[in-house]
């Protein structure tokens, strides 16, 4: 009667041991008690991750996969038992291709040793660890922290605004000077520091540093105030800045997808969120029944709307007036533009998308509305590297907008590339 909590490195491992541990159990020469199998991840649906807490039948024995989520963030009761993968999968940004990696590492000793201590919280417990005592002695001793592994754009700006060079700054943990200097110089791009040898916000960086947000999102909200379409920039950037809003749910992938096609938009999965918001809006009180028969997280769905309400504060401190293009969307593409021009990439007649900046080729991601079409020319919120370099939240574009609203050095980069 007592369980065991088994740390994994994410969804699809975790839903590929539920399936295994499902199909063992019900074999007729399964003869030991009764096991139930909860998988724990983020993008799980909240009830599906209450599951985890509730009592059941006590005859039975709990089974609980989970990432790293279960490492910190909660405490579930009755475990007496931890076995530790040693493994997790991790974000990484990659300042010379723009590249925020997906890797699956080894822990380090400090998150071994917080594993661990989730066994017998309540009574005396055991930890079986998938790796060797050698291969403990070589992790290292604490996780990177994550100003070392992301894009530091955000943080420079804010910096900068208080009189800080993170270059000459002595931090506690110090970003490699790729990292720092791949900030600055996305922040010339966008205009907000000027382009002499040392850092200088100029007017508009002093007022992207009043946003607690990725300086290019602060560029497409300052632009959506000149397009007057504030209230689809803000939803959509609110929608963003969190985990997913769909649930990814690979027991019911049809019906998934057919219901995230409901909302889909031919412009891209930017106003694709629109259209959720504008749904979940428009439900009037049953906005519960509404995430459950969409395949919507809605946890994640109340989170976004928060950060919407926030930013729309914000915008008010700022003296920016609420604006909406009403069914004009290509002002908020066009705002997007703005601020994302730097992530680009062209559609050659080798039928493969290259960046326009790096040179890389790319993939639309498979989650996208607009993977099983080939725009000519699209932006992306965020490159990620799995199994190929993929886009994600991809929005057709015309490259007219680019010609008009991008920088120069920008604008002169599209069609030069010659592919065989």
């Amino acid at each position: 009667n007592h369980h065991i909590l088994v740390f994994l490195t994410g969804q699809e491992e975790i839903e590929a041991m539920t399936a295994n541990i499902r199909s063992i159990t019900k074999d007729p020469s399964f003869s030991y008690p009764p096991i139930r199998v909860h998988p724990l991840y983020a993008a799980l649906s909240p009830n599906k991750q209450l599951d985890v807490f509730q009592p059941g039948n006590p005859n039975a024995r709990k089974v609980i996969l989970s990432t790293n989520i279960a490492e910190t963030s909660v405490t579930i009761p009755g475990i007496k038992y931890v076995i530790d993968s040693g493994m997790v999968k991790q974000k990484f940004h990659h300042p010379t291709t723009g590249l925020d990696m997906l890797k699956v590492h080894s822990i380090s000793q400090a998150q071994a040793w917080q594993r661990s201590g989730r066994a017998g919280r309540e009574s005396e417990g055991f930890c079986y660890r998938a790796y060797t005592k050698a291969e403990f002695d070589c992790m290292i001793p604490n996780p990177v922290p994550e100003i070392m592994r992301t894009n530091l754009a955000g943080v420079v700006l804010q910096l900068l605004a208080l009189n800080i060079n993170l270059l000459t700054f002595d931090l506690l943990d110090k970003p490699s000077t790729e990292l720092i200097l791949e900030g600055v110089e996305q922040l010339k791009f966008l205009g907000a520091v000027d382009e002499g040898d040392e850092p200088v916000l100029t007017d508009l960086g002093k007022q992207m540093a009043l946003f607690p947000l990725d300086p290019r999102f602060t560029k497409v909200i300052l632009s959506a105030s000149e397009f007057g379409c504030i209230d689809e920039v803000v939803t959509i950037i609110a929608f963003l800045s969190g985990e997913s809003v769909f649930i990814n749910n690979l027991a019911k992938k049809e019906e998934a997808a057919a219901a995230k096609a409901k909302f889909a938009s031919s412009e891209g999965d930017h106003l694709t969120l629109l259209n959720v918001y504008k749904g979940f809006n428009s439900i009037g009180t049953a906005k519960y029944k509404f995430c459950y028969d969409n395949f919507l997280n809605i946890r994640n769905m109340e989170y976004a709307i928060k950060v919407r309400q926030q930013l729309m504060e914000i915008c008010q401190r700022c003296k920016i007036p609420f604006s909406s293009c009403g069914d004009d969307t290509e002002k908020v593409r066009k705002c997007f533009v703005m601020g994302f021009f730097m992530n680009v990439a062209e559609l050659h007649r080798d039928k493969k998308y290259w960046t326009l900046l790096k040179k890389q080729v790319v993939n639309i991601h498979p989650s996208s509305v607009v993977s099983g079409s080939m725009p000519p020319l699209v932006l992306y919120t965020e490159l990620v590297r799995t199994a190929k370099t993929y886009m994600r939240f991809v929005m057709p574009i015309e490259q007219e907008w680019l010609d008009t609203l991008a920088p120069e050095n920008i604008r002169n980069l599209s069609g030069i590339l010659d592919v065989d």
